[in-house]
Parts: structure tokens; sequence; C-alpha cells
């Protein structure tokens, strides 16, 4: 396992104080006209870093194309009986789930956990190759590795909190997974348990990852509830949560001029 301290340094926003106006947008506002008005999404259908990274938890870690993992970033690892590894702190919750899912008669399957950067760096490399070998160009086969093997750095799987999920009976990762029993269960249930489906098939543009109907991310159990309930995804939910917190400040400021005046 990877010693050092237990991820990045606590959360500085007060995500207490802007739970209630955070629901209010989240209840206010449909993914369409969010993606309209407001998403990170460019017309380029880039991600624009937002500010709400430097300040997240370690639960809200925003890691993605746009936003590479930190590089003095370190984290406990604990080891699962497959002999995977994750994020220690989500060790209990995860196995949790996937005993709640079997006691429902399936057999979920943990077959990708923490990678670290070598690993990530070898399956990157080889997805480039083999798009190469099928006749893209360079530039083409990087760009499309990509959108389904992400780049060194910016990997979820790197931070210790994401998993792949699959049915014991149906082990191959494509589109064909959401049809299965396990992963029925699994986008239905996970909020439960703080996870989310980290890439729905309706954000790539906003993710910038292909849809995946086996990668389920830890963001703790009431970030989880609110992206269930929204339909948003996590850039889209820390964007909002963004804009919360800027209208409390705004609306404190304002308390304080009525006050001083």
């Amino acid at each position: 396992a990877i010693k050092g301290p237990a991820g990045r340094k606590g959360i500085t926003m007060n995500v207490a104080r802007c739970a209630a106006a955070l629901l209010t947008a989240l209840m206010l506002m449909s993914p369409a006209t969010y993606a309209a008005d407001g998403a990170p999404a460019t017309q380029a259908g880039t991600v624009q870093t937002t500010p709400v990274q430097a300040e997240q938890d370690w639960q809200l870690l925003l890691v993605n194309p746009w936003n590479k993992l930190p590089e003095d970033y370190t984290v406990e690892l604990k080891k699962l009986p497959n002999g995977l590894q994750v994020d220690a702190r989500i060790y209990d919750v995860l196995p949790a789930m996937l005993s709640d899912c079997q006691k429902a008669g399936l057999r979920p399957l943990v077959c990708s956990a923490y990678r670290s950067s070598e690993t990530q760096t070898r399956l990157y490399s080889n997805k480039i190759a083999r798009l190469r070998a099928a006749g893209y160009s360079k530039e083409a086969a990087i760009r499309e590795a990509g959108r389904w093997v992400a780049v060194p750095g910016t990997s979820e799987h790197q931070t210790g909190l994401a998993v792949d999920l699959v049915a014991s009976s149906y082990q191959v990762l494509d589109r064909k997974q959401e049809q299965t029993a396990e992963q029925k269960w699994l986008m239905e249930h996970c909020w439960e348990y703080g996870f989310i489906l980290r890439y729905p098939s309706d954000k790539s543009a906003v993710t910038g990852i292909g849809y995946e109907p086996w990668h389920y991310r830890y963001v703790g159990r009431e970030t989880s509830k609110a992206i269930q309930d929204s339909g948003l995804c996590l850039e889209e939910y820390l964007t909002a949560l963004e804009n919360a917190e800027k209208n409390i400040h705004t609306n404190e400021n304002q308390e304080t001029a009525k006050a001083v005046s």
C-alpha cells in the first residue's frame, strides 16, 4: 500500500452552510436547462476548471481531462479480498454495497480499482496502439483513446475512489454491461452507499469520457443523493455547489451592508 496523508486537507468550504441554497438550485434546475444556461461545458465540448476544486474535501475531488490529479496527491490504500486496492476511507462502504447486491441474488465483481501512474500509462499506451493498428492516424488515436482510457494523471482510478464493477456472468466492459441485473441494481441503489455512476450516457460532453455503465465513484452519501435526485453529473454538481456558496456570500455581504448603514 502507498503510505502518506489520508488524502487532501479537509474541506474549507462549509458545505453545511450552503446545503439549503444548493438543494434549492438543484430542484429548480433540470439537466437540460443547466447544460444550456450554466454547465461547465464550453462550445468546444470541454469543461472549465471550477474554483471549487481547490477547496473541496476528499470526497469531492474532481479529476477529469481538464483537472489533473494534484502532483502531491497521496492515498492510503487498503486491499480488497480479490487483491485490488481502494482508498482506505471507502473500504467498509464498498463491500457493504456489494454484499447487499449479493443478497439480492446477484454476483457483482470488482474488476478494476486503484491504479498507479505506471499502470494507467500502460493502459493508455496500449489503447493508442490498438487504435493505430486499426487504422487510426496518430492524432486521431490519441484523441479517441482519451475518450475511453484517461490520460495518465487524469484518471479517477488513480485517486482510489473509483471502481469498475461488472457482472460475474458478463465481464466485458461495453454497453451491454448496462443490461445485466447487477448493473441495474447498482445504478438504482449505488447512491444509498455514497457512490454515483460517474460517466452517464448523456453527459459525455461534460465529463469528457464516454458512457461507462460500470464505473462507480465514491462521493459521499449527501452528494450521491443530490446527484441522484437532480440528474446532474459531478462536474455540474460542483458548479452548482460553487454558485450556491457565492450566493450565500453575496447575501451575507448585503445583510452586513444593511446592518452597517
